[in-house]
């Protein structure tokens, strides 16, 4: 039989991988390729902590890979060219692949399927990533949801997901596969192509990344099976406690699809099958799958507006009144984490450090730019954008509109957080602040949140000065929070 190619995307897993079992179907050899082309992604190429991921996560589906027989062809450049060439060179008659669903690749999907179908090829896409993709998902009179609740509503509605599917049994490449120029061999994984493609930092920052993260199938299957034994129960209150392993940190994985949401939900519901469904355990689990129906709900809305990460969803956010920032200082000062604002300062290292910030944070520090700082949400986007490992372009979308009060079901823009406040009910002993801020850890609780309002004899006896361990804050709380709702008061009316 002719080959197929199997044209590897977001998708670095074997298991239910629907592009991989169906080029494999009937004993059919398959070509395993990756093609990096970053420039095809439009203005939102990976981000540095991104490409730190992917280069680990190739390697170890490189790894899963070879163990079955299977080399995985590196190709770096257009892709239609990249296929075309790939296509003459093995003489394979298919080409399967996984969808993705943002915009500039959708576009350039769509070319590459019309291009190889009228040069006769049997071409498929597939859906990997989604319970319900985008366009299936409709309002009763047929448009696109704008609220989360009645679209997550509709998805619960509709038939269970489909069980995922098991790694095929049978893989198998075609003879001389190994000789393509470009191929990963497989008892060498880490060398040649991968290595070319320089997705590595060349300046080593990633080492708390490496301390925190296992890329790869293996890696997110082992943190799944984590989190529903220890978190699963606990997570409708855990998931707000920055100070404990409460969520399931699982974002980057599925980003790279190492894991797909089917897996998730069915892992979910035989887990709670094996307890008997028992009440303490559905409301954490219902939480978790709504987590997940909140990443659907991403897609959708970027899916059915595709300036979705540049333009403000409400259009009057269009003409808000930002505060300038002369040689971007304030910008700065929040990207480093030294606002002097203690819970938006420990969020800011723990992502520079990790690659990754806990939801509850993400929401206060998103807060404390537009509407504290009263900087551009695009700013905090692409800042994520290039800093978090799970840097997806439709999640990172809405949350960032979500908390400057532009998007689909966004926070009123009135809603201001307070970080002190926040950090006071969610990290009450303050160990999340000590933890990433260790000059405040000699302060007592009491103190962590907000250093400024301790005595000058408790900072004395914690061995700390203002100004010089520890910043200053940057803004008075409650002058820049009326500043903004002035700002917001500018645009509150049409025309």
């Amino acid at each position: 039989m002719a080959p197929a190619l199997y044209w590897i995307r977001r998708d670095l897993r074997l298991a239910d991988n629907p592009a991989l079992t169906a080029a494999a179907q009937g004993g059919r050899p398959v070509i395993p390729v990756y093609l990096h082309a970053p420039d095809e992604a439009g203005a939102w190429a990976p981000g540095e902590a991104s490409n730190w991921w992917l280069h680990h996560s190739l390697e170890a589906l490189a790894g899963d890979l070879a163990a079955r027989g299977l080399p995985l062809v590196i190709r770096h450049g257009d892709s239609l060219a990249a296929l075309e060439s790939l296509i003459a060179a093995t003489g394979a008659e298919a080409v399967h692949w996984n969808r993705l669903y943002e915009p500039a690749l959708i576009r350039r999907d769509k070319g590459i399927k019309q291009q190889l179908k009228a040069r006769g090829l049997e071409v498929h896409s597939h859906n990997a990533a989604l319970l319900h993709e985008p366009w299936t998902v409709q309002t009763g009179t047929g448009g696109d949801y704008k609220a989360f609740t009645p679209f997550w509503r509709a998805c619960r509605r509709r038939a269970e997901p489909a069980s995922p599917l098991p790694v095929p049994e049978r893989l198998q490449a075609p003879a001389g596969v190994e000789r393509l120029d470009g191929a990963v061999m497989p008892l060498d994984p880490g060398n040649g192509p991968l290595t070319a493609l320089q997705l590595l930092p060349q300046v080593d920052w990633a080492g708390g990344l490496r301390a925190r993260w296992q890329p790869g199938e293996g890696g997110a299957t082992q943190r799944l099976e984590a989190f529903l034994e220890a978190a699963l129960a606990a997570y409708d209150e855990g998931r707000d406690l920055p100070a404990i392993a409460g969520t399931s940190r699982l974002s980057p994985h599925l980003h790279f699809g190492e894991i797909g949401p089917r897996q998730i939900w069915q892992a979910v519901q035989a887990k709670l099958a094996r307890h008997g469904a028992e009440g303490w355990l559905v409301t954490g689990a219902e939480s978790f799958l709504a987590e997940i129906g909140w990443r659907e709900f991403a897609h959708h809305v970027l899916y059915h507006h595709p300036d979705f990460p540049d333009a403000p969803l409400n259009p009057r956010f269009a003409d808000f009144p930002w505060q300038a920032d002369p040689g971007e200082r304030l910008l700065s000062a929040w990207q480093r984490g030294e606002t002097g604002i203690p819970l938006v300062d420990a969020g800011m290292r723990e992502l520079y450090t990790t690659g990754w910030m806990h939801n509850r944070v993400r929401m206060v520090v998103g807060s404390f730019l537009v509407k504290n700082l009263r900087l551009p949400w695009q700013a905090g986007e692409g800042w994520f954008w290039d800093t978090l490992v799970d840097a997806d372009l439709a999640s990172n979308s809405l949350g960032w509109q979500w908390v400057a009060g532009s998007g689909a079901d966004a926070a009123p823009y009135f809603r201001v957080f307070n970080p002190v406040r926040q950090g006071e009910r969610f990290d009450a002993s303050g160990d999340y602040v000590a933890h990433w801020i260790p000059a405040l850890a000699r302060l007592s609780a009491k103190h962590r949140h907000a250093p400024w309002q301790a005595p000058d004899g408790v900072l004395a006896d914690a061995g700390l000065t203002l100004g010089v361990d520890y910043p200053h804050p940057m803004v008075d709380l409650k002058a820049s929070r009326q500043a903004a709702l002035a700002a917001f008061e500018q645009i509150k009316k049409p025309g």
